[in-house]
């Protein structure tokens, strides 16, 4: 099975701190991977280091066998855990803006999307709940026709009918040639979902399995079982 996304022996630190501790895991084609750990544990600054906007101290991160640069940026699509939509812009005007800056936003399904919404073109984003910008710029990543979708906590903050139309357009519009990496710390909301669990702990990745094969050898939800191991 091919892998969409590598990361070989990744370490970042900061100062003297260091957040990335010798991290590998990998992503294959087709598959939703889910990143889970607490907060502060180092998720945010390996999306970030897969996504060019942070540099690697050590290792290496491939995507579609492409060292992380510029170029790979066109292979991703990435979800970051703060909004960054401006609000004065309505709906049509960030839809405009995607259009124009990523060449593989299918306009098309970002409308069907806006659509399942009921929401209209020319509403303001200044004027929506947090609940609605966050459903609004999912829409905008799952618009790409991307390789690799990097969503961090996407399910944060937001309210459980939120999350549950977050999870369904994830599972609903990404295809067999494209994989998900989804970062959370809200764990029973996503795991019914994911293929393959990866934890991580204090920047050390502490286990890596398939997520089926995990629930039946130990008999629990990977919820419970992040619990006992982290």
């Amino acid at each position: 099975m091919t892998d969409l996304l590598s990361v070989k022996n990744v370490s970042k630190s900061f100062g003297d701190k260091k957040v990335v501790d010798d991290v590998s895991f990998s992503v294959p084609k087709g598959k939703i991977v889910g990143l889970l750990g607490k907060n502060g544990s180092g998720k945010t600054t390996i999306l970030k280091m897969i996504n060019d906007l942070l540099t690697v101290d050590q290792g290496e991160i491939l995507i579609c066998g492409q060292k992380v640069s510029t170029k790979t940026k066109a292979l991703v699509s990435f979800l970051p855990e703060r909004t960054y939509l401006n609000p004065t812009l309505t709906v049509k005007q960030t839809f405009d803006f995607f259009e124009d800056f990523y060449s593989d936003f299918d306009r098309e399904k970002a409308q069907d999307l806006l659509n399942d919404l009921g929401l209209d073109l020319n509403a303001r984003l200044a004027k929506m709940s947090k609940g609605m910008k966050e459903k609004i710029q999912l829409v905008l990543v799952m618009s790409r026709r991307a390789s690799l979708y990097v969503l961090d906590e996407p399910l944060g903050g937001v309210d459980p009918s939120t999350r549950d139309y977050i999870m369904q357009t994830i599972l609903k519009n990404f295809g067999e040639e494209s994989s998900i990496l989804i970062t959370t710390h809200l764990i029973s909301d996503v795991e019914k979902i994911i293929d393959q669990v990866v934890f991580i702990d204090n920047g050390k990745i502490i286990l890596n399995r398939d997520a089926e094969e995990l629930r039946e050898e130990q008999n629990a939800s990977i919820d419970e079982i992040f619990r006992r191991t982290v």
